[in-house]
């Protein structure tokens, strides 16, 4: 970039740079005490005071000359060049306009969030409000983050208000409508009450802290997440109230500010601002958009973090240290900038950014953050010894800087990035349909559970809560962004380029319907459920005329994870010629009733961990196309905490055989699911009024009985067995039994999370172990119907039985070999040896995969998939000359 571009601030920066003076980074307030480290055991950078930024702007504003903001917007811009009309772009497909197809993921998940966006209560949402304003309270208020002394209180309406009107947009639920409604009404009682444009869930004393440089907990945060709801109550959901409280809050912060500089000097403004101040910039930008005041537009300008921007601007990777989630946003306010004013230089800083991140600083999911800040470059290694990665509102606004840099340039990189962080780390934030039960942390190292992550849950960073949260007691910053996230999939499948021809972009493959109404044409887009088996991701496009439609260019993305070698795509039957991975194929012809058929070759493939020290080359992720793998791994220890996580850690639970493999074919093989589903049984046995399952221990392998487990718990996992003998009894299925029999002879019975072991007549685990390993099924000694015994091939009569006997067990207790008498076998033995055949806890995933381990084999599946599971992201590839 021509030095004549940047802006009289860049400009001192820089010259102070070839200086030798050291220029500092932005400091994070709300961690003073650390000096922006944290007792995390990783190398940080040293950030320090800003003060080298200050001298670069107006110091200091008479407080009884008239405060221009025209004068103040002028000193905030560049001063030559690098400005123009913005550039045009491709525009977001109207979410009115696009429906998810049901029973994808993307829809399941959708249906989850709109659960639970119906069951929240808009009185107890806005309980604290109306305390604040004076206002008579209805109902309990919620807890967590969202109670009446929370700190971050208010927060939490600002992200459902938003995340509601994208859920309107998207399902048009009338439901939905007036409770959002309602919340948008009390908010503007309460501002109304207090009569001076101010709207928070906590007095103003918080930003005289804020001001006075004080420990608070990021309270124009907070005003984002406010401003941002209400904004988008307007412009998606056509609540004109939303607008006017924006504006009339905006009157009341923009006098806050104008006062603090006035008062001291716009750099205790830029020292305010170190702390989490969200994506304020971002919103008055688009609030500038819609109201032209310059009042507006120079606010924006006061939130663009020049100490941030700053180093970008001169291509500086200097984000080590730095809080994550406080500066996306702003980057984000960046982006804007530049749609805005036509500022090409943050186009260049976004586009510089985003290549920092995504080659030093991302995960295989695609995401970022360790204990919510980035660390020292390309040392990945280091990060994942913790288990608080990949926060989730980082995920959430990375999205939106790869979907920004997608609509400027139309590059598939964008795509793709937002493709893969999306899928691996967003839409395994649920627990499965629960609603209202959402993760923080993505944990990244080896034997992780989602449900233990993060630190104690004290409320106040750095010790974030971590697993899963529930849904009325938790309300952490990425439970707003959360319900954000489920509310908007289809934000990214379409765009729209203008032109005398209209132009379709489909960047993401997402069973979904779009009405064209410019070209007057209906999109219908589906996906061929994929298979571990699968050789092809099959997408199928039907496009037809509603009427007079006219000529239009589609343009459909071919990933870059595919090949076009042996990729096919036709067009009503008639072959078409790609042109190559990482492109589009584009199209343009008046439409009819047309199908597109496109067939992308998928594979398997390793990618190494960011980490550029040699000895960790072997560190390296699985991915099936955009679908990151995990390996159902355990420790030789229980782990219920996080501050254990990395105890009982062996190198044999995510070391790899690749030894004389020349492809990961030769180390990893799809796992036929349908066929071996149709092996796995649980057994369980009745003790008093509990119910116990025969169950596989994570730690050394042994059998115990435990208490039925919750669905999605790691423990399901250790209660399915695999078996080499399953025949469904025909009788018990006409009476509707689900549950199959097990019987006969020579049995094996295999953990599931292990295969290639199965368990011996002596109860551990061993890979092949021949006839040690073989049971016979017998009808159960019991008598009962249904119920099953096992019998030890090698010692004819025995049985494998609960422990305890007459006194029943506990849990956890473990299995014990029972033998038959002379004198005939008691009550007691016969329903100790005796079993319960049910359907089993735990199915393989239609994307499940072998890996073959040095001490043992892995089951792979999509890390999204999994819930309490314990797992490994990353293995260590064994080779050839590693081993040596």
């Amino acid at each position: 970039m021509a030095r004549s571009m940047v802006p009289l601030l860049l400009l001192c920066m820089a010259a102070a740079m070839e200086g030798a003076a050291a220029l500092h980074l932005c400091v994070d307030r709300l961690y003073d005490s650390t000096q922006g480290k944290h007792d995390d055991g990783l190398p940080h950078l040293n950030p320090t005071e800003e003060a080298t930024w200050m001298a670069l702007l107006p110091r200091k504003l008479g407080a009884k000359a008239e405060f221009d903001w025209l004068a103040l917007y002028r000193s905030l811009t560049r001063h030559a060049g690098g400005g123009g009309a913005p550039a045009e772009f491709l525009s977001q497909a109207s979410l009115h306009d696009i429906r998810l197809g049901p029973g994808s993921m993307y829809w399941q998940g959708q249906q989850t969030n709109l659960e639970y966006l119906l069951y929240l209560d808009p009185d107890r949402l806005t309980w604290s409000f109306r305390q604040q304003a004076g206002l008579p309270t209805v109902g309990e208020p919620y807890g967590g983050w969202e109670a009446p002394d929370g700190q971050l209180r208010g927060h939490f309406v600002g992200h459902y208000l938003s995340a509601s009107a994208h859920m309107w947009a998207s399902t048009h639920n009338d439901t939905l409508r007036e409770k959002m409604a309602r919340v948008v009404d009390i908010l503007d009682d309460c501002q109304r009450k207090m009569g001076t444009g101010y709207l928070s869930a906590y007095p103003d004393e918080a930003f005289d802290m804020y001001e006075e440089l004080s420990e608070a907990w990021s309270p124009y945060y907070t005003i984002h997440k406010i401003m941002q709801g209400l904004l988008d109550q307007y412009t998606l959901a056509g609540n004109r109230k939303g607008l006017g409280m924006v504006v009339w809050m905006t009157d009341y912060f923009s006098e806050r500010v104008k006062n603090l500089i006035q008062t001291h000097s716009i750099q205790r403004h830029w020292e305010a601002m170190n702390e989490e101040t969200g994506g304020l910039n971002d919103v008055m930008y688009q609030l500038y958009t819609l109201t032209k005041e310059q009042k507006h537009l120079t606010m924006a300008h006061l939130f663009d973090k020049p100490c941030f921007l700053g180093p970008l601007s001169l291509h500086g990777d200097d984000i080590a240290g730095l809080h994550v989630n406080t500066h996306i946003p702003v980057l984000i306010g960046a982006q804007k900038r530049y749609e805005v004013v036509g500022d090409h230089l943050y186009k260049d800083i976004a586009t510089f950014f985003f290549d920092v991140v995504n080659s030093s600083h991302t995960f295989a999911t695609g995401g970022t953050s360790t204990m919510e800040h980035w660390h020292d470059p390309k040392r990945l290694v280091d990060e994942i010894k913790i288990s608080s990665n990949e926060e989730t509102c980082t995920t959430y606004n990375l999205l939106k800087v790869s979907r920004n840099l997608f609509r400027w340039t139309k590059e598939v990189k964008y795509a793709d990035h937002y493709e893969r962080l999306l899928i691996n780390g967003i839409m395994g934030n649920q627990r499965g349909t629960q609603p209202g039960v959402m993760i923080y942390f993505l944990p990244m190292g080896p034997g992780r559970s989602k449900s233990i992550s993060g630190g104690p849950p004290s409320g106040l960073p750095p010790k974030n809560p971590g697993g899963w949260g529930g849904p009325n007691d938790t309300f952490w910053c990425c439970y707003g962004t959360g319900i954000e996230s489920f509310s908007k999939l289809g934000d990214t499948i379409y765009f729209l380029e203008e032109g005398e021809v209209p132009g379709l972009y489909i960047a993401q493959h997402i069973p979904s319907t779009f009405d064209w109404k410019a070209a007057g044409l209906t999109v219908v887009q589906q996906a061929k459920p994929l298979l571990s088996t699968d050789s092809y991701f099959e997408v199928t496009i039907s496009i037809s005329a509603k009427g007079d439609a006219q000529p239009a260019k589609v343009s459909v993305r071919i990933p870059s994870w595919t090949s076009t070698v042996d990729a096919t795509a036709t067009l009503n039957g008639q072959k078409l010629n790609l042109t190559s991975a990482g492109d589009f194929l584009t199209l343009t012809k008046l439409w009819g009733d047309d199908t597109l058929v496109l067939q992308f070759p998928i594979n398997l493939r390793t990618e190494a961990i960011k980490d550029d020290r040699p000895e960790y080359a072997s560190i390296q992720a699985v991915l099936f196309g955009p679908h990151l793998l995990a390996g159902l791994t355990h420790g030789n220890k229980t782990i219920n905490a996080t501050e254990h996580s990395n105890d009982g850690l062996t190198p044999g639970m995510w070391e790899v055989d690749a030894r004389n493999a020349t492809s990961t074919a030769d180390w990893i093989a799809a796992l036929p699911h349908q066929a071996i589903n149709s092996q796995l049984v649980t057994l369980t046995q009745q003790s008093g009024a509990q119910t116990f399952v025969l169950s596989v221990s994570a730690t050394d392998g042994t059998l115990t009985m435990d208490e039925m487990p919750a669905a999605g718990s790691d423990a399901c996992v250790r209660a399915t067995i695999v078996v080499d003998t399953y025949v469904v009894d025909s009788t018990a299925a006409e009476h509707g039994a689900a549950a199959p029999v097990l019987h006969g002879p020579n049995v094996t019975i295999a953990p599931f999370d292990r295969p290639g072991m199965a368990i011996t007549n002596g109860f551990e685990v061993k890979l092949h172990p021949g006839p040690e390993a073989l049971f016979n099924a017998v009808p159960g000694l019991d008598g009962l119907p249904g119920s099953v015994s096992l019998e030890l091939g090698t010692r004819p009569g025995c049985f494998v039985t609960a422990p305890g006997g007459a006194r029943g067990y506990r849990a956890g207790d473990k299995a014990q070999v029972g033998c038959r008498t002379s004198g005939g076998d008691d009550a007691a033995f016969r329903k100790a040896a005796s079993f319960t055949q049910a359907a089993p806890l735990r199915r393989y995933h239609p994307l499940s995969f072998v890996a073959k381990g040095t001490e043992r084999s892995f089951v792979l599946e999509p890390l999204r998939s999994l819930q309490d599971e314990f797992y490994t992201v990353y293995f260590n590839l064994v080779t050839a000359a590693a081993d040596s």
